[in-house]
């Protein structure tokens, strides 16, 4: 994992967002958000579907536009500044694209390809199927991920996050329709990550595995930020360690949200 040093580099935080605004399809989804998460943080946000938790996110890494605000992440303004190459992200769903359907084994290689080179390395192959292995994929590396299940896949799109070895790690419910113990292995590689001084914001519905991980939460309701602080209990259900997430939560359709790709530059 390559970690920035220096005094400079480690003022900055690894995403700074001021006064984000984001209308699509004429309706305004977030309003005036404020966004800070330091190096070597993990910060979770929080709120119901449609609060705008997906959208912030979207807009943070570009894929959606912002109609006013400000973004950096790991010191560089949004855009060419942004060293994309040290930044992972996890979407909620597999994209949808047409062509020929790629394997578990190319999506994950994939990831090691960004706006600033257009050939993966040299060592590409064996670094997509260690990651592979650390979601316990491996196997399916050769396989179509059409022909996957939903939880497969999304073990897969983490891979191809893990693979960069990001500094910057970005996701999205990453943990929905993926067991409990495929959850507890994916959470302790993301706390390896952070150990060794990666930040993480995360896209949670409930803290479940992540909740001894979580140093931050900060909760959205009708796109706006309303809370900023400690992480809270978990109450209920939810309180217990044998408590599995596989009820879906999926925010509904943004509207305009089809007209991105769910890639990074």
């Amino acid at each position: 994992m390559r970690v920035s040093t220096g005094a400079a580099a480690a003022a900055e935080p690894a995403v700074l967002a001021t006064g984000v605004d984001v209308t699509l399809g004429g309706h305004q989804i977030l309003q005036g958000v404020d966004l800070r998460v330091g190096r070597g943080e993990v910060v979770a946000l929080l709120g119901a579907n449609g609060s705008g938790k997906s959208t912030l996110v979207r807009a943070l890494l570009g894929i959606v536009p912002r109609t006013a605000g400000e973004v950096h992440l790991l010191g560089g303004a949004l855009g060419n500044g942004v060293p994309w190459e040290r930044v992972g992200y996890v979407p909620q769903r597999l994209p949808a694209g047409g062509g020929v359907p790629a394997t578990g084994l190319e999506v994950v290689t994939s990831g090691l390809v960004h706006g600033r080179t257009l050939r993966p390395p040299r060592d590409a192959r064996k670094r997509a199927l260690a990651a592979l292995e650390q979601v316990g994929m491996a196997r399916h590396a050769r396989r179509s991920v059409l022909q996957m299940s939903g939880g497969q896949q999304q073990r897969v799109l983490i891979a191809r996050a893990l693979v960069r070895e990001p500094d910057l790690l970005v996701l999205d419910e990453p943990t929905s329709g993926i067991d409990l113990p495929t959850q507890e292995t994916f959470v302790a590689t993301v706390r390896a990550l952070h150990d060794a001084g990666g930040t993480v914001l995360v896209i949670l519905h409930e803290l479940g595995s992540f909740a001894g991980l979580i140093d931050r939460a900060v909760a959205l309701r009708h796109g706006r930020v309303v809370y900023d602080g400690p992480p809270p209990r978990p109450r209920g259900e939810h309180a217990g360690p044998e408590h599995e997430h596989t009820h879906p939560h999926a925010d509904p359709p943004t509207p305009g949200a089809g007209l991105s790709m769910e890639v990074l530059p």
